[in-house]
């Protein structure tokens, strides 16, 4: 949990790039497990179709975590100290765009490949994605971007609320994998259930009730999570102190019935039995968490006997992050509310505790 600092290369005479004089850019890399170096790095040069972004704000999110913990997630393992970072927002400094504020979407598809061709570019196989394997993200002053992966922030909206667009995207993205199965819209559903109330469980509540979903029941083991959860669209709450109490809780606010559609955003084990106990019988769990170890478990005969079905939702498709914008600027969504910390690039590390201690809500880093 150490963080030191370095100069990567010498330093070199400024000059100007489309009337912005370079500087040095500061950046704070993952070199292993627990440990950050943050370095004096060279400015990027922008082009016409990748401009250059001053960051202002990064949203901290639960797979950055894993990164931090172990070095890797699922089956991606860090090859070369990595800057993390693919919730953010920043300020176009260089072409058309000079002076706008935008969120950034950190997929940057290939658009050729099949399944880019198939209208699933966020399953690209060639996709960079910003801080992960070989692609640095946004913990750090300045970066380049595709123009055509980013998306005007509304001037009412603040710089880390603009950072919380990509998680909400995710979210919106989940709700259309499940109103896609159902063949008709979330309001028909009865009962929904969101086991785990992180910051992506929360946008995932307020989601479900913009659109009109009348029962939503939260889960987690945190109690000031469920509060906020009460706060972001939760009509009940169920702490989960055991599996058998959770799922007892569910299937209480439900009459014994459970729920039309269980969303799984926590990814840990326990979270997924209870959200495959606490589903109706034909009812559906959307896996949206990430497990520590790449491995998820539910008993089976559990799911088999109601034939429960079950999707995995894996980040945001192309236009949810405008349809997250759109919906934010409508206030239906309290963005600001979820914040609970702001940190410096240079205290990256004690944020980074904070979020695997799962303190607070949503961590924001403002290089």
């Amino acid at each position: 949990m150490n963080v030191r600092a370095r100069s990567s290369e010498p330093a070199k005479e400024s000059k100007v790039i489309s009337g912005i004089e370079e500087g040095r850019v500061q950046c704070a890399r993952l070199v292993g497990p627990g440990e950050f170096t943050l370095t004096d790095e060279a400015m990027p040069e922008p082009t016409s179709e990748r401009p250059l972004l001053k960051v202002r704000a990064v949203g901290l999110c639960g797979s950055d975590a894993h990164w931090y913990e172990d070095g890797s997630i699922g089956d991606a393992v860090i090859e070369r100290p990595l800057i993390l970072g693919h919730e953010f927002s920043g300020e176009v400094l260089t072409g058309p765009w000079a002076g706008r504020r935008v969120a950034v979407d950190p997929a940057v598809a290939c658009l050729a490949c099949e399944a880019c061709r198939s209208d699933q570019a966020h399953l690209c196989r060639r996709m960079e994605f910003a801080g992960h394997g070989r692609t640095d993200g946004a913990l750090r002053t300045h970066l380049t971007w595709p123009q055509r992966c980013l998306v005007p922030l509304p001037d009412e909206m603040t710089d880390a609320a603009g950072a919380m667009l990509e998680p909400l995207g995710v979210a919106l993205h989940a709700i259309d994998l499940a109103t896609d199965w159902a063949h008709g819209p979330a309001q028909s559903w009865s009962s929904v259930g969101v086991f785990g109330s992180g910051p992506i469980g929360l946008l995932l509540m307020a989601a479900l009730k913009s659109t009109g979903v009348a029962n939503i029941i939260a889960t987690d083991r945190l109690p000031h999570r469920l509060s906020a959860a009460l706060a972001m669209g939760a009509n009940s709450t169920a702490i989960a102190t055991t599996e058998r109490d959770e799922m007892e809780e569910v299937l209480e606010a439900t009459n014994g019935r459970g729920v039309d559609v269980a969303f799984d955003a926590s990814g840990d084990p326990s979270a997924t039995e209870s959200a495959v106990a606490g589903t109706r019988i034909g009812g559906l769990v959307v896996l949206v968490g990430i497990p520590s170890n790449d491995r998820t478990t539910f008993t089976a005969s559990t799911a088999r006997r109601r034939e429960t079905s079950m999707v995995i939702c894996r980040r945001m498709r192309a236009g949810d992050l405008e349809r997250a914008a759109q919906l934010a600027a409508t206030g239906a969504i309290p963005l600001d509310r979820m914040i609970s910390e702001t940190f410096s690039l240079e205290s990256v590390s004690l944020a980074f505790e904070a979020l695997t201690a799962r303190q607070g809500l949503k961590l924001i880093v403002e290089p």
